[in-house]
């Protein structure tokens, strides 16, 4: 059965009827963090509510990264999948390549790393710890080596799945 708020169209509806979004990402912050905070694990800092790469003063509270959560859940944001001839042909310079963008976009962004590169029927399945850091490696080598790449978005939860092959 309908409520009230169904039965009328999305635009008719007043502002505050919209319905909510659904988007939920279990390993964002549920509440205000205390600045600064530090990662026990990778050692990156919250200050000025984002994680960086820094220094902590001494006494500063600890608290795990959502990086560093994902990790230890084993729960990856991206999944990157290189595959084809001409990968099997240029393995080791993609991958280095993917190396090399990792490196570029965790040194300016502190959640965004490789979390595992494992070998998958017909190529490589790459993980990440955030969607962004699977769309830049699908980019990176699309930029690269050309061939095609797909991106499929889960927004549900906040999953993207990358496919690139030549």
């Amino acid at each position: 059965m309908r409520t009230p708020n169904e039965s009328r169209p999305i635009y008719e509806r007043g502002r505050d009827e919209l319905p909510q979004e659904r988007v939920q990402d279990s390993y964002k912050a549920r509440g205000k963090l205390h600045d600064p905070t530090r990662c026990p694990v990778c050692s990156a800092v919250f200050h000025k509510g984002r994680w960086t790469w820094g220094t902590a003063p001494a006494g500063t509270e600890a608290h795990l990264c959502p990086a560093c959560h994902r990790i230890q859940d084993g729960c990856p944001a991206g999944y990157v999948t290189l595959s084809g001839a001409f990968f099997r042909q240029h393995r080791e310079e993609i991958l280095s390549l993917v190396r090399h963008c990792e490196a570029r976009e965790s040194a300016q962004h502190a959640l965004e790393r490789i979390m595992g590169i494992e070998d998958v029927a017909g190529g490589v399945l790459i993980t990440t710890t955030d969607t962004h850091m699977a769309r830049c490696l699908g980019e990176t080598v699309h930029a690269a080596q050309k061939g095609q790449v797909r991106y499929l978005y889960s927004p549900t939860d906040h999953l993207l799945r990358v496919s690139w092959s030549r």
